[in-house]
């Protein structure tokens, strides 16, 4: 079980006001902290917490619930490497945690995980990949990008989003470690492109190990299974 990153930041919500959706609140703005924070599931699906406990991030808190939080999407991480790549591309400085993720990690391919992989950070910490963030107006809001949400899907870099297999604690400086790889070899990226960009695609993800059952459901639904 080798080292092949760490965490960069561990970022907690502080909440502001949204004029993109009816919620009004947004927990998009992440600012990071340094102590140790605790990591446990929800304990629901989304839509069926309250925005104190729709993240699996202490303190941290997720006011869409329709469209954010629970189980399958308790954590979510981006990759330092990624955000480098973005500020190449806007020309503009982009600080962990303006894309609304908790962990900021760097040394480990965020997007080139596979779905259903499984990674312990820190001495007792689990968690599985789910698939990957679909943009939302609330974060073309925060970015002020135009056409923001077309040009993050284009990319195929969503970030992984995580379900928690063993609670644990995570701070800054925590090594990342890869436990299990499935089999299937389909990334986080090549998911995430097949839901948005390749409905022909979508046949091969459907029944993929630790693919969100939510999300298994509407796949089946749209390929009419």
């Amino acid at each position: 079980m080798s080292v092949t990153g760490r965490v960069l930041q561990v970022n907690i919500a502080v909440p502001e006001r949204s004029t993109a959706k009816r919620v009004g609140t947004t927990g998009i703005n992440k600012q990071p902290v340094t102590h140790p924070v605790a990591v446990a599931a929800p304990g629901g699906a989304r839509g069926m917490l309250s925005p104190q406990h729709a993240s699996g991030v202490a303190g941290d808190q997720i006011f869409d619930i329709k469209n954010h939080g629970g189980d399958d999407q308790a954590v979510y991480a981006y990759a330092r490497e990624d955000y480098d790549w973005w500020e190449k591309e806007l020309g503009r400085t982009l600080p962990g945690g303006i894309f609304g993720e908790n962990l900021t990690t760097e040394g480990i391919p965020v997007n080139g995980a596979l779905i259903g992989e499984t990674w312990q950070i820190g001495a007792t910490l689990v968690l599985q990949t789910t698939f990957g963030r679909v943009p939302c107006s609330t974060f073309q809001a925060k970015m002020g990008e135009p056409r923001w949400v077309k040009r993050f899907a284009d990319q195929n870099l969503p970030g992984a989003y995580f379900r928690v297999v063993t609670p644990g604690n995570v701070q800054a400086g925590d090594e990342i470690r890869v436990l299990d790889r499935p089999d299937h070899g389909v990334t986080i990226s090549e998911g995430f492109h097949a839901w948005m960009r390749a409905p022909d695609l979508l046949a091969q993800i459907a029944d993929l190990e630790g693919l969100p059952e939510s999300l298994r459901a509407e796949i089946r639904h749209k390929l009419k299974l």
